[in-house]
């Protein structure tokens, strides 16, 4: 019995064996991306890394969100069409060869081209997921099943920093990637064997003219935004060209979306109110969460001086709350109702990312714990109810479109969360230490000033008289951190309006006598 014959209403019978295959495959995608978080420090070292710049990170990070975005959709209709598990076995497959490519850079470019090729398999890999589990699952276990999915990317936001701090003390910062192909190995066996097939009878035609202009699109805006946090100004020709060209595009890529009778993404799903205010919340959530993870990360290794594996211990809290709650929190939102529990849940994020203008050289990490811990709560209650309104929102045949839809909306987020925040901290800092900079050449100014790993670099080859630059370094960074956190935080706060203006409350039960009145009609 495979997908296609088992029965809707109760589902595919080895449905709970293969729940366990799709979240240990989506275990790599989702590793690689938190042990990336903890080596960042380290590629950035000239001697022990590939001597990457701020910028040079951000891209890092976003060539694998952008193109992972821009094709999701894409590999969503592929994959409705030719077979959900042939496309997840082919992007285990590519996501494996692009992590072996990403271990063995020589350079940052390189790194930066391997991650997008990486983005190219997990596009492929992240739809099938959640379209393989609509398909297995019968709507009454539906909402349980994503539950379990969220706490498997729960358990790899846990295991991801411990596995990225032991590798980097004992391997070369390559090793972050080369983890990923043992997982991959195995994941392909097992998808082999116990993963059923499945496809949409009625299939979706491809866009590649939307495909196109969505990514030269992104690429252009984050290209602008990056630009801007790098010369520390919004005026320059260098950032407004890029960033209203890709606006433009963007536009461009709205106007053929609505036209077309195949969109790459259905901008029409968003007159569905439940849909629109879920991904719209998701997306600001992913907004404000990445953009603050990348802080975070060189505020615990530079700032606070831990090691690689201390500071993937640190994450331990906000990812054990993901694992307690994620299970739970269907059955919170059943209770409280989608309106009320993620505006809490939305205010509490908000809080905790304004808590962290409050961190300083001296913050107990006790306090430090409990505040990663309630992060991770709230995500926990927010991730699965949205994810389940959206899929829910569109026919089940069309789940691969609904999870590609969902998928982009957050990537890209993610992308604009590390651009955007990335350059107001990049900006911040670089204004800050300008001063404590003065007596350097004009060419090593903007070079020390461009981040906080550039300003301690350059102050180690200045040996002792260097020692001066670091006090100014840090609190030039605390400064760019309080700053970057409040925008993270007025931005959470966003959606919180968008979740208690837009999401339809708690669905009021039905009477029994107004049941049997529409039945007698």
């Amino acid at each position: 019995m495979d997908a296609k014959t088992a029965d809707p209403a109760l589902g595919h019978p080895r449905r709970w064996p293969i729940l366990g295959v799709l979240v240990f495959s989506l275990l790599a995608v989702v590793l690689d991306n938190t042990i990336l978080n903890v080596a960042m420090k380290t590629i950035a070292d000239p001697v022990a890394g590939l001597g990457a710049t701020q910028s040079e990170l951000e891209w890092a990070i976003n060539s694998y969100t952008l193109v992972f975005a821009g094709l999701l959709f894409t590999f969503g209709v592929i994959g409705d069409r030719t077979g959900r598990k042939r496309m997840l076995f082919i992007g285990m497959a590519l996501f494996g060869l692009a992590s072996l490519a990403s271990a063995y850079s020589q350079d940052p470019t390189q790194l930066i081209l391997a991650r997008a090729a990486m983005g190219i398999g997990g596009a492929a890999i992240m739809p099938a997921t959640l379209a393989i589990i609509s398909n297995v699952f019968p709507p009454s276990e539906r909402g349980k099943a994503i539950g379990i999915w969220a706490g498997g990317v729960g358990l790899a936001v846990a295991v991801g920093p411990i596995t990225g701090g032991l590798l980097i003390e004992h391997f070369w910062w390559g090793s972050v990637f080369l983890i990923n192909v043992p997982i991959v190995i195995l994941s392909m066996i097992l998808i082999g064997t116990i993963v059923p097939e499945s496809r949409d009878p009625k299939p979706s035609k491809l866009d590649p003219v939307g495909v196109l202009l969505s990514i030269i699109g992104l690429v252009s805006v984050v290209y602008g935004i990056i630009r801007g946090g790098e010369l520390a100004s919004v005026t320059s020709a260098e950032v407004l060209v890029p960033t209203l060209f890709g606006v433009a595009v963007l536009a461009a890529f709205v106007w053929w979306e609505r036209r077309t009778d195949h969109p790459a993404f259905d901008v029409r799903s968003f007159s569905n109110v439940r849909f629109s205010s879920a991904i719209g919340m998701m997306g600001i959530v992913f907004f404000a969460m990445m953009g603050g993870m990348f802080f975070l990360t060189f505020y615990i290794q530079i700032v606070r001086g831990y090691t690689p594996v201390q500071a993937g211990a640190l994450m331990i809290p906000f990812a054990a709350a993901q694992l307690i709650f994620a299970p739970l929190s269907q059955r919170v939102n059943e209770r409280l109702g989608g309106k009320l529990a993620s505006t809490i849940s939305m205010l509490v994020l908000a809080a905790v990312l304004a808590s962290y203008a409050l961190f300083d050289t001296s913050t107990p990490i006790l306090l430090m714990e409990v505040i990663f811990f309630v992060q991770g709560a709230a995500m926990a209650n927010i991730m699965p109810p949205a994810t389940t309104a959206i899929m829910e929102a569109l026919p089940r045949e069309k789940a691969g479109v609904g999870s590609a839809m969902s998928n982009t909306v957050r990537q890209v987020a993610g992308a604009l969360g590390v651009a955007v925040l990335g350059s107001v901290l990049s900006s911040a800092y670089r204004g800050e230490i300008a001063p404590a900079l003065s007596a350097l050449p004009a060419g090593a100014q903007h070079a020390a000033g461009e981040s906080i790993m550039a300003t301690v670099g350059v102050a180690q080859s200045m040996g002792e008289q260097g020692q001066a630059l670091i006090k100014p370094a840090f609190d030039s960074f605390l400064h760019g951190m309080h700053l970057t956190a409040l925008v993270a935080a007025v931005i959470a706060l966003l959606g919180v309006a968008v979740v208690a203006k837009w999401m339809p409350g708690k669905t009021r039960p039905v009477p029994q006598a107004e049941k049997k009145e529409a039945a007698v009609v």
